[in-house]
């Protein structure tokens, strides 16, 4: 029995992708939440939780293109054919609010506000439109012969808006929680009280999702209701809940990273609820991994540079968080 490449790659994809939604997630929470915070002190502190590291989290979103141009080239120009505008859109969001970051420490108090707003506007606008690039992708894209079918604005509807309206409030959920993590006093406590509503409102946005995508598609809904498929899925909604539950109970006392590592928990099992949706598909409702592979030649090429670039992202990442580790001040300063 040979190698399955395609299943190896799409396992690294899914890493890759799931890695970058934990990582950048939360930094792109902190720039939703900046409306909420106008205290300038303490909007310093927020960006220096993440200032250290933000840039290498966007590593991951690299790898997942990259992986899927090398390993799913039909895959690849399919997606970015139907999701060209809201790709932008999101690149064009994260683009502003990297310029804000280095440029807002540096800006007069006069010009601050500018830069502030860049933060906000750009980390909001990138976040809503990978959900919205998520819910275009996960309701199906129409092909024929091999190329999209499709208009430039078919991701503009419902369904994909409310899937990044999700996508901006999960995010907004790592980010407080994140600062739960990373600070005290009342930034901390403040942190806390959004956060018990943020939970129901992910919580709202997960249920509103859950019950329109197998009603939008009858594909996700045999997918989903057949055997032995529903054996996988049926845990999700179960685990989830108790998630949720863990996640409110740690936000008495005096919660540290307990909050935060029930967000992930959460979004790792919507995550898996999104992958479980589409399997074994890389182009929705159609297309399998295995139809969407470049030649073995190419996949076994590539695999042997990613097996070793993964372990070396995963160690500077994880040094760079160790390095950074603990609380961060009001007197800290980030250069």
């Amino acid at each position: 029995m040979g190698i399955d490449l395609p299943l190896i790659w799409a396992i690294i994809i899914f890493f890759g992708v799931m890695m970058y939604v934990v990582m950048d997630g939360f930094d792109l929470g902190i720039g939703i939440l900046y409306p909420l915070v106008p205290d300038r002190q303490d909007r310093d502190v927020m960006m220096n939780t993440v200032a250290p590291v933000w840039d290498g989290n966007e590593t991951w979103l690299v790898l997942g293109g990259a992986g899927l141009l090398a390993a799913f080239p039909l895959a690849y120009s399919i997606m970015l054919s139907a999701l060209y505008l809201p790709l932008i859109f999101m690149l064009l969001g994260l683009i502003f609010r990297g310029v804000a970051f280095e440029f807002r420490f540096k800006a007069l108090d006069r010009e601050r506000h500018i830069w502030d707003k860049a933060f906000i506007g750009g980390s909001i606008t990138a976040a809503f439109f990978q959900g919205v690039s998520l819910g275009s992708y996960l309701r199906g894209i129409p092909v024929e012969h091999h190329t999209y079918a499709g208009g430039p604005m078919d991701w503009f509807a419902p369904f994909p808006l409310m899937t990044g309206v999700g996508v901006v409030i999960a995010y907004a959920l790592l980010g407080s929680t994140w600062l739960i993590l990373k600070t005290d006093g009342e930034l901390q406590r403040k942190m806390i009280r959004l956060t018990r509503p943020l939970t129901w409102l992910l919580l709202a946005a997960i249920a509103v999702v859950s019950i329109w995508t197998p009603l939008a598609d009858s594909h996700i809904a045999q997918r989903w209701f057949s055997l032995p498929n529903l054996f996988w899925f049926a845990p999700v909604p179960l685990l989830l809940g108790l998630t949720v539950v863990g996640l409110l109970r740690s936000l008495s006392g005096s919660p540290h990273a307990a909050p935060f590592l029930c967000t992930l928990a959460v979004i790792f099992l919507g995550y898996t609820g999104f992958a479980i949706s589409i399997w074994p598909n890389i182009i929705p409702p159609r297309i399998s991994i295995w139809a969407a592979s470049s030649p073995p030649q190419s996949q076994g090429f590539a695999l042997v540079g990613t097996l070793l670039i993964v372990p070396m992202i995963l160690g500077y990442t994880a040094w760079s968080y160790y390095v950074f580790r603990g609380k961060v001040k009001h007197d800290d300063h980030y250069h």
